[in-house]
């Protein structure tokens, strides 16, 4: 790893390790009776609000095109990407969200196969076998519900489509106007969802603490910091690389499940930490799977 590239790591490893956390978040909101879309809508009001009060500039756009990819990272990483996430975990097993989620960095090499000329990392199949047993946690019971299961896996797809729309943007615009459009879209392109399920706003529920203090770190530390911190990595370190830090999210949701919900680690959950972390270790020492070749446009 090159030492000036270093930060940027550190950048990508606190972004996923704070999201990590999310999932016992937003399963408490849910259990307050907040509804998925209503989760993401605050949430990501909540950064554009706060990001607009430390800069409130407006410009019409220099680049329509930009402009329309900007629309599409905040439509695949904002309102699909949370809405098809907080659905599924009303209707599956969290395990089962954190797992799936994992696939991501696959779908991004995938992805960037085709659209960047990126290579396959070798590490992927290491680190994703380690999430199958963290997320698990020892117990190879599992308890399928296929709507939640594909849901999640559309949440995984439409992740790695928003980083993809990130490199694209590459290079043209600062991280903070990248960040600004992509909570603006997203928040935007919810809106028709409120046509069928209304949006709520009740202000006994936000006196709730529970309610009240969960939308606020999803929204200023979650989305607004964490987005920041991960278009950041993006930048310098690439799609790719950084999207496979992506595999220590389930690490962290186990952690912090066990701390707040009591839930017990076990020590085949510590090998697949073992994995995940030996996994990403591989694939950012840039060892690649042979046989496979980037496609160059």
């Amino acid at each position: 790893m090159d030492r000036g590239e270093g930060i940027y790591h550190i950048l990508a490893l606190t972004a996923v390790a704070i999201w990590g956390t999310t999932f016992v978040s937003t399963k408490l909101l849910l259990a307050e009776g907040m509804t998925p879309a209503e989760i993401m809508f605050y949430r990501f009001l909540i950064a554009y609000l706060a990001l607009k009060l430390y800069k409130p500039t407006f410009r019409l756009p220099e680049s329509w095109r930009d402009e329309a990819l900007f629309a599409a990272a905040g439509l695949t990483g904002g309102s699909l990407y949370f809405l098809t996430e907080n659905m599924a975990l009303q209707i599956t097993l969290a395990s089962n969200v954190a797992l799936l989620l994992a696939t991501a960095p696959i779908l991004t090499v995938l992805l960037s196969r085709l659209w960047l000329g990126r290579p396959l990392d070798a590490g992927s199949v290491l680190a994703l076998a380690g999430v199958a047993l963290v997320v698990f946690n020892g117990s190879f019971i599992l308890k399928i519900q296929p709507a939640g299961d594909l849901l999640t896996l559309a949440a995984a797809l439409t992740w790695a489509l928003y980083n993809i729309c990130l490199k694209k943007l590459d290079g043209r615009h600062s991280t903070l106007e990248i960040t600004r459009k992509v909570f603006f879209y997203g928040v935007v392109t919810l809106l028709p969802v409120f046509a069928f399920t209304p949006l709520r706003f009740d202000t006994a529920l936000f006196r709730n603490p529970v309610v009240a203090g969960n939308l606020l770190f999803l929204g200023l530390v979650a989305s607004l910091l964490c987005f920041a911190v991960w278009n950041t990595a993006v930048k310098h370190l690439g799609t790719v690389k950084t999207s496979n830090y992506i595999y220590l999210v389930p690490l962290v949701a186990l952690i912090s499940s066990a701390i707040v919900l009591n839930e017990r680690i076990t020590p085949v959950a510590l090998g697949g930490a073992a994995l995940i972390l030996s996994g990403v270790y591989i694939a950012e020492n840039g060892r690649r799977i042979r046989g496979l070749k980037p496609i160059h446009r």
